[in-house]
C-alpha cells in the first residue's frame, strides 16, 4: 500500500465509544471514513452527519469499500463481525474484551495471520500517556497495586467488571512483567446487575512479583491508579492525570536520614483514544506490528477469564449469602 493513498476506513458500532472512533477517524488526514455502521438507523445517521459521512445498517455492505475497520460492537458480536471482515480481506481495530471464549480469540488470531491481515485489540491504556512515561522506569517491579473504580453507567454491562475494567490493568501488568503466572486469588459479587460488579484478584508470578487488582463500577467517585514498588523505587501511576510520580530516597546535605525525592513524568495534553487510533492508521499503511495485537488481547482475555471462572466458583459457595438482604432489583445487561 503506497504512503501516499488513504486509508479506506469504517466504523461498525457507533454507540457511546464508537462515535468517538468516528470522530477521530472523520479528522485524520490521508485518512477516509467512508461510513458508521449500526443497528440503529437513528444512531447511524445522527453520527455520519456529524463526521460528513455516510450510515448503514449493515456491516456487510461497507467491507468491499474499505481497508481497515474499527468494530464497536457489544462483545457477544466480536466474533461474527470481526470474522466476517477477516474473512473479506480487512484489517480490524477490535475494542477489547477482544471475545467471549478463548476458541473464539483463536478463531480470529488464525483468520488474522492467515490473510496476513492486521489485528489490534482496543487496550486503550496502553497509549496512556503515564504507562509511556511509565515504562522506561521500571525495574524489576515486586510487588503492584491497582485500582480502577468507576461509578455505575448504565452501559458496558453486557460483561462482567472484569471484562469491563479488571481487564484493562491485567493487560498492563502482563505487559511489563516477564514471567508466567505461579496462582490467582480472587473474590467478587454482583451488586446492582445480575454479573459480577465489584472485585479483587490477587496474582502471583513465579518469579516473585504479585499483582493485586481491584476493580469497582458502583463507587462514588472515579479512580484509575496503580503503584508499583521495585528494589530502591516506587512508582505512582495516575491514568486520570497521565502522569507518574517516581519516589525514591536520596541522602540528604546535612541530614542523618535520607529525604525523598519525588519526581513527576507525562504529559497531559495527549488524546489517549487519538494515539491508539493514529497507530493501527500507520499499522494498516505500513504493515506494522501492532502495541496491542492479537495474541496480547487474548492472553489478557486468558487471564480474565480464569479470574472470572474462579470468581464464579467461590460465589457458588457462598450462594446463599447472595440470596439473603436488600436488593436493587438487578439490572439486566444482556
Amino acid at each position: 500500500m503506497e504512503s501516499e493513498k488513504h486509508i479506506q476506513i469504517a466504523v461498525i458500532g457507533v454507540g457511546y465509544l464508537g462515535r468517538f472512533h468516528a470522530q477521530k477517524y472523520a479528522a485524520m488526514e490521508e485518512v477516509d471514513l467512508v461510513g458508521v455502521v449500526d443497528v440503529d438507523r437513528q444512531q447511524a445517521e445522527a453520527v455520519a452527519e456529524e463526521c460528513s459521512t455516510s450510515a448503514y445498517t449493515d456491516y456487510t455492505k461497507i467491507l468491499d469499500h474499505v481497508d481497515a475497520v474499527s468494530i464497536v460492537v457489544p462483545t457477544i458480536y466480536h466474533h461474527e463481525v470481526a470474522s466476517r471482515c477477516l474473512e473479506s480481506g480487512v484489517d480490524i481495530m477490535l475494542e477489547k474484551p477482544m471475545t467471549t471464549s478463548l476458541q473464539e480469540a483463536d478463531d480470529l488470531l488464525k483468520l488474522a495471520q492467515h490473510n496476513k491481515l492486521i489485528l489490534q485489540v482496543g487496550h486503550l491504556e496502553r497509549f496512556n500517556p503515564a504507562v509511556l512515561a511509565m515504562l522506561p522506569l521500571l525495574k524489576n517491579p515486586l510487588f503492584i497495586e491497582a485500582h480502577r473504580l468507576s461509578v455505575f453507567k448504565n452501559r458496558g454491562i453486557d460483561v462482567d467488571v472484569i471484562l469491563d475494567l479488571m481487564i484493562h490493568d491485567i493487560d498492563i501488568i502482563l505487559s511489563i512483567i516477564d514471567s508466567p503466572i505461579k496462582d490467582i486469588h480472587t473474590v467478587g459479587a454482583p451488586v446492582i446487575t445480575q454479573l459480577t460488579d465489584i472485585a479483587n484478584a490477587r496474582i502471583v508470578f513465579e518469579n516473585g512479583c504479585t499483582a493485586n487488582i481491584t476493580v469497582s463500577r458502583i463507587s462514588m467517585d472515579n479512580m484509575r491508579r496503580m503503584r508499583i514498588f521495585q528494589p530502591g523505587k516506587y512508582l505512582s501511576v495516575d491514568f486520570n492525570k497521565k502522569e507518574v510520580m517516581a519516589i525514591k530516597l536520596k541522602q540528604g546535605s546535612n541530614a542523618a536520614l535520607p529525604l525523598p525525592d519525588i519526581s513527576k513524568h507525562g504529559f497531559t495534553d495527549q488524546d489517549v483514544l487519538e494515539l491508539e487510533l493514529k497507530e493501527f492508521i500507520t499499522n494498516v499503511r505500513d504493515r506494522k506490528s501492532p502495541t496491542v495485537s492479537g495474541t496480547e488481547g487474548r492472553r489478557a482475555l486468558d487471564v480474565a477469564l480464569r479470574v472470572i471462572q474462579q470468581i464464579h466458583e467461590n460465589q457458588n459457595k457462598v450462594a446463599h449469602l447472595l440470596d439473603q438482604g436488600e436488593t436493587f432489583g438487578f439490572i439486566n445487561g444482556q
